[in-house]
């Protein structure tokens, strides 16, 4: 792990994001419609409960004096697993999401064990998901709202109305990853309390697992992927505006 770019991702605090909707002719999926079918049946014998609905992912993004300007535009899930699963050959499109990081009131990050049904299933990340239509308002992407929604579906958990906006985006691995770190009232144990109460609810929790990490000895090299690694080991060396 080079020190300033941990597991090389870039690591950005930011002021504002602007998302929009744009209209973006992808050449790659047209160009591999076979290739992605078959991708997608295989995925899908794997697991059946995959659903090939629309995405949004990213044509562009640039940062001035810390505002972020990203472009989406929209597709379908089965050429997004596609793509990824091919190592993101393209490198004009970039798979763009934002999540809350939860911290507790004892200096601990919530995160959560991806279920068995699910295309990331046994990874260890915080509460998000690829942006979709919900997302859209008029030509703008509201990524707020989209990582907003995620923690609430997934954990049971809501943002504080008092709550800082700062963002943090991190570049790297073919992926942009804004994370809005929030700090909560309650310890670790009860979040996670909290949390485990609320998948046990649902008929088919998203997470297996509720997972706790309170430092670097906490991260995991097999199964939180490199993003989720890259923000606890800055967050944990105690980089500036990483913990909100």
């Amino acid at each position: 792990m080079s020190e300033g770019r941990p597991y090389g991702f870039e690591v950005l605090p930011l002021a504002r994001i602007e998302a929009r909707l744009v209209a973006y002719d992808w050449a790659w999926a047209r160009d591999n419609a076979e290739r992605v079918a078959e991708n997608w049946e295989r995925r899908r014998a794997a697991r059946p409960a995959l659903f090939d609905g629309p995405v949004l992912l990213a044509c562009a993004c640039a940062v001035t004096d810390g505002v972020c300007r990203v472009d989406f535009f929209e597709t379908t899930y089965s050429r997004f697993i596609a793509y990824r699963d091919g190592g993101s050959p393209d490198g004009h499109v970039t798979n763009a999401f934002a999540a809350i990081v939860p911290w507790s009131a004892d200096g601990a990050v919530l995160m959560g064990e991806m279920g068995p049904q699910t295309a990331n299933a046994g990874q260890i990340y915080f509460p998000c998901g690829t942006p979709d239509r919900d997302d859209i308002r008029g030509d703008t992407v509201d990524l707020a709202g989209s990582a907003g929604r995620e923690l609430r579906e997934e954990t049971g958990l809501a943002v504080p109305e008092e709550a800082g906006e700062s963002w943090v985006l991190l570049r790297g691995d073919g992926q942009l990853a804004f994370l809005r770190p929030v700090r909560l009232d309650e310890t670790a144990e009860q979040l996670g309390d909290r949390m485990e109460r609320h998948r046990l609810q649902d008929a088919d929790p998203e997470l297996a697992r509720v997972v706790i990490a309170r430092g670097a000895q906490d991260i995991d090299g097999t199964r939180m992927p490199p993003f989720a690694r890259a923000y606890l080991a800055a967050a944990f060396a105690g980089v500036p505006a990483v913990t909100g």
